[in-house]
């Protein structure tokens, strides 16, 4: 799968509110914070449901309310219509946070 070109990845990243390039690792990143760890527990329980129906799968860390994540297809070097797609699916699990 080829790397998103520059305007390619700016037009994406328009579309996810709250997403963010990281240049160094050509990645995008978000934070999601919960009411508490219960329900950032069980927002990750979905996405990785999501992630493992597509084979693509995200570096996060949580730490009590609050979800970090980042994408990038490491196969390509760097950001791909993979990780696009996943950060929608995380996005309509997520709620708006």
């Amino acid at each position: 799968m080829p790397k998103l070109d520059d305007a390619r990845r700016a037009e994406a990243l328009e579309a996810l509110a709250g997403w963010t390039h990281e240049a160094g690792p050509d990645a995008i990143a978000k934070s999601f914070r919960f009411a508490d760890f219960s329900e950032a527990f069980a927002f990750m329980t979905r996405v990785a449901l999501e992630a493992e129906k597509a084979d693509h799968h995200p570096e996060w860390t949580n730490v009590w309310n609050r979800v970090d994540i980042r994408l990038t297809t490491h196969s390509a070097g760097g950001l791909t219509d993979k990780d696009m797609a996943l950060a929608r699916k995380i996005e309509a699990i997520g709620g708006g946070n």
